[in-house]
């Protein structure tokens, strides 16, 4: 049995290529207006509650401060992601792969559980047990599927001109435009942050094997 399926695998490289675009030109917007505010409006340092710092040109798309061309790179992107989501969560509800490994139990929920697994994880062991996941992978992957990127999705499109005068009640539900746009800051950032711990997590855990898995699929009896 794979160990990944086909659309798990196909929907990996598509959303690291999207997620590492839309991150690096959206610092380059980021850099037009660095500061983030809540409600409906800001425009003075004193309205925000975080001033970002400047990115420099390596870390941003297209690599020189352009708002135009980095938003032409963020819009088109932002499809192929979009529905890149929703096309793996409809194949993790039909082929019961968000059932079957990343839905927790009440058992997993227990404090001496997740004691265990903290603790396993600073030992670096890695082992899933009987599933293919242990809780803080299902949590971590329940929490990027089920919050971050939905939101990151939400937020963009509640910040966009042109779909913001279609949804103003999503606008209104997220607290207001500013509110909008500094919760799409947070995720990203959050996103950014999950990155990190994953991908240092594959080195960890043998990144020839993993990223093999992830490119052919691998096999389950061989974890």
């Amino acid at each position: 049995m794979k160990r990944h399926a086909l659309s798990t695998r196909l929907w990996h490289w598509l959303n690291l290529f999207c997620v590492v675009i839309l991150f690096m030109s959206g610092l380059t917007i980021s850099n037009a207006h660095r500061l983030l505010y809540w409600g409906d409006w800001g425009f003075s340092r004193q309205q925000a509650w975080l001033e970002v710092p400047r990115f420099p040109d390596w870390m941003t798309i297209p690599g020189y401060y352009s708002l135009a061309v980095a938003r032409d790179w963020h819009i088109l992107v932002a499809w192929p992601f979009a529905l890149g989501l929703l096309f793996m969560w409809a194949a993790m509800l039909l082929n019961r792969h968000f059932k079957r490994d990343i839905a927790t139990s009440k058992r997993e929920w227990s404090w001496s559980n997740i004691k265990r697994d903290i603790i396993q994880h600073l030992k670096l062991d890695f082992d899933h047990g009987d599933g293919k996941y242990n809780f803080l992978q299902k949590l971590a992957y329940g929490l990027v599927l089920g919050v971050l990127l939905p939101m990151m999705v939400f937020t963009g499109m509640a910040i966009s001109p042109g779909l913001e005068p279609l949804l103003g009640w999503m606008v209104d539900l997220l607290g207001g435009r500013q509110s909008a746009r500094s919760l799409h800051f947070i995720f990203a950032f959050a996103i950014l942050g999950f990155f990190i711990v994953h991908l240092a997590l594959v080195i960890l855990a043998g990144p020839y094997r993993q990223i093999r898995d992830m490119i052919t699929g691998g096999r389950i009896d061989e974890a």
